[in-house]
C-alpha cells in the first residue's frame, strides 16, 4: 500500500492535535497548513470548509482536509458561523444576562470537514455536539471568552476545566471518517 499524506488547514492546535489522533491510527500523515485563507461568510461551517478546502487543494496542487466549527445557542437563533463574531463582541458577562430571561440554555457544536482533491472529488461530513450554557462561569477563558460557561451535556465541568486531550476524541469523528474512506479506497 503506498503511504497517504493530507495536509490540514489549520492554526488551531486543538485541531491539529485531532487530527494527528484520527490519522495516526490509520498510519496516515498530516502535514499542517498554516497559510490564511478568507473565511466566507455563510450559514453553515460545511459551506465555510468546503469553499476554503476547494481553494486550497486548488492552489497547493494536494490532498487537503479543512474543518470549521460554529456554536448554535438555540434561545437566540443565530447561525453558528456568525456566533464567533458575537463571541468576540459580547463579554460573557452579558451573555449570562440575555440566557438569564430564556428557558432554553441548549446549544450545540457543529463540526464540518471536507476533504478535497485537485480532481475536484470532494467528501463532506458533519456532526453536532450538544452543549448546555451554564449560570455562572467556572472558569475563565481568556482565548474563549465563552468557554467558561459551556459544558458538554452530561458532563459537569465547564470547557475550561480540561485539557483539549481529553475531549479529542470528541472532535476527530470527521477525520476517522475520512481515513476510513482513504485506506478503504487503496486497497
Amino acid at each position: 500500500m503506498t503511504p497517504i499524506t493530507i495536509s490540514l488547514i489549520t492554526n488551531n492546535p486543538g485541531k491539529l492535535l485531532a487530527a494527528q489522533n484520527a490519522f495516526s491510527k490509520y498510519k496516515i500523515s498530516v502535514n499542517q497548513i498554516t497559510k490564511e485563507f478568507p473565511e466566507i461568510q455563510a450559514d453553515t461551517s460545511l459551506e465555510i470548509a468546503r469553499y476554503t478546502a476547494i481553494q486550497a487543494t486548488n492552489e497547493f496542487q494536494l490532498p487537503v482536509i479543512r474543518e470549521d466549527h460554529s456554536m448554535i445557542i438555540n434561545a437566540l437563533g443565530i447561525p453558528g458561523p456568525y456566533t464567533n463574531f458575537i463571541e468576540r463582541h459580547l463579554p460573557v458577562k452579558k451573555l449570562l444576562k440575555i440566557l438569564k430571561t430564556q428557558k432554553d440554555r441548549n446549544g450545540y457544536m457543529e463540526v464540518a470537514t471536507v476533504y478535497a482533491e485537485p480532481n475536484g472529488f470532494t467528501l463532506e461530513y458533519s456532526y453536532k455536539v450538544s452543549i448546555l450554557f451554564g449560570e455562572k462561569i467556572v472558569v475563565p477563558d481568556p482565548k474563549n471568552g465563552w468557554g467558561g460557561i459551556i459544558r458538554l451535556v452530561n458532563e459537569t465541568r465547564a470547557l475550561t476545566e480540561y485539557p483539549e486531550s481529553e475531549r479529542v476524541d470528541m472532535w476527530n469523528k470527521n477525520y476517522i471518517a475520512i481515513a476510513e474512506f482513504l485506506i478503504n479506497r487503496s486497497k
